[in-house]
């Protein structure tokens, strides 16, 4: 619509200053030849009374026509301004729109990353509740068993990392509220304070993104 607009104000202002030139040159060529006539013939005074009485009847059209078009410069002007601003917001509104499809398309298996990592919790406890002893030659099936978790669980932290879903690694780092959780304090015990010496549940991240805080322990001062 604006560019419509912009451009029917061109095309005015253009045909104006066509017809303002051809003013113009009618106006230039009279008095070429009003000087030839006014030269040649001897009883020219009532002559030369009307022509000079056209004169400023030509000279008000002339101002006219110019008036109106810088009126027309004006309106070009405005319309270029606002037909830029709209491709600015249109671009703006353009760059937010894909900035937002594009985390859609990353972050839309947000939650069901949430329910995976439950399940990788299970498969862990499960796989460390198992001792030693009973996995011996004496319990095949249970090795067997024990062995077959071990790969589903290594395999499912695989199918994560293919994904974007990394589990945290807290220990030794310093504390972060956007991705650690205080569950506990710790006395340093050689430690710096402040860095995470427990986790007691892991956290984990879809592309940079916290989905689950890791609870941690921190260490402090001891107060002797």
């Amino acid at each position: 619509m604006a560019m419509r607009y912009l451009r029917a104000a061109r095309e005015n202002l253009h045909h104006l200053k066509c017809l303002i030139s051809h003013t113009t040159r009618i106006n230039k060529r009279s008095q070429c030849l009003f000087s030839s006539a006014a030269q040649q013939r001897s009883a020219g005074d009532e002559n030369n009374v009307d022509d000079s009485e056209d004169e400023p009847g030509k000279t008000i059209t002339i101002r006219m026509l110019e008036m109106r078009a810088s009126k027309l410069e004006e309106q070009v002007q405005d319309l270029t301004a606002r037909y830029k601003k709209a491709l600015a917001d249109s671009d703006t509104v353009r760059r937010r729109t894909q900035k937002f499809v594009e985390d859609a398309k990353i972050f839309g298996i947000q939650s069901f990353c949430r329910d995976l990592v439950e399940v990788a919790d299970m498969l862990a406890k499960t796989t460390d509740s198992v001792s030693e002893e009973e996995l011996g030659d004496q319990n095949p099936t249970l090795k067997n068993l024990y062995d077959g978790l071990l790969l589903i669980h290594e395999q499912l932290h695989s199918v994560f990392g293919k994904h974007g879903l990394q589990k945290m690694t807290p220990i030794g780092g310093k504390y972060d509220p956007y991705q650690h959780e205080i569950v506990c304090h710790v006395a340093a015990d050689g430690s710096e304070p402040g860095t995470v010496t427990v986790v007691t549940h892991e956290g984990y991240q879809l592309h940079g993104r916290t989905i689950r805080h890791a609870h941690v322990g921190v260490a402090v001062e001891s107060q002797d």
